[in-house]
């Protein structure tokens, strides 16, 4: 999901580069969006990791 939100950050840039500023500031808009998720996405596992939850059992 990462790859995917460096890939609309890259095409927002290019586009404005371009002077396509609606498709550019679209792309950055969705480039935001994805990283937010991966960010939240990462900190749940973080928190799940530092909680002990996890699928190996401990004895």
């Amino acid at each position: 999901m990462l790859k995917w939100a460096l890939f609309f950050a890259v095409v927002a840039i290019v586009a404005g580069l371009f002077g396509f500023t609606g498709l550019a500031a679209g792309a950055a808009g969705i480039a935001k969006a994805l990283f937010v998720i991966a960010l939240v996405i990462f900190l749940v596992f973080i928190a799940l990791a530092l909680l002990g939850i996890g699928a190996v059992a401990k004895r």
